[in-house]
């Protein structure tokens, strides 16, 4: 009677809320490839526990005015010979202050990102990676309580999300 009680107790435990919302976190590499939307293009990403934001390699970055709004036309470069240009608006500006180089304003415009089964749409900070080597950054924004990443691994998973 004690041992049902013990197992009772346990299970009660192990499908407690928040033991499932704990669950529904995937765990990834540190290097995963991510899908970003509109575009249609899959991007090399790096997850950076130590970025809050997300930032793509975005080229080409030009400002216009869209029915009384502030709109960027930009190219995203896979790094690999596949580009894609695109226009969304403008929903904020981030700087990004950077040790012993002057501060860098950032336009900040929202995409729809899936890596492996999560897909969220989120505020991306368009910036010139061509030096380094993955063009999508993703940050804690994006991470957190969706993605555990490993950084013993790369490559665990594909983006499998249905677009919303």
């Amino acid at each position: 009677m004690k041992i049902s009680i013990c197992c009772l107790i346990l299970l009660t435990a192990m499908i407690a809320p928040g033991n499932l919302y704990a669950q529904e976190k995937q765990t990834v590499g540190w290097i995963e490839k991510a899908h970003i939307t509109p575009g249609d293009i899959t991007l090399d990403a790096k997850l950076d526990t130590g970025a809050d934001g997300t930032s793509v390699n975005a080229v080409d970055i030009n400002k216009f005015e869209r029915d009384g709004k502030t709109w960027a036309r930009f190219t995203i470069d896979d790094k690999k010979g596949h580009k894609v240009t695109l226009e969304r608006e403008i929903v904020g500006h981030k700087t990004i202050v950077r040790h012993g180089c002057p501060n860098q304003e950032r336009y900040v415009v929202n995409l729809g990102i899936c890596l492996g089964n999560h897909y969220l749409e989120e505020k991306v900070g368009l910036v010139d990676r061509h030096i380094l080597k993955y063009p999508l950054l993703i940050g804690r924004s994006f991470m957190a309580g969706r993605l555990i990443p490993d950084p013993s691994v790369e490559y665990t998973t594909k983006p499998t999300c249905q677009e919303k």
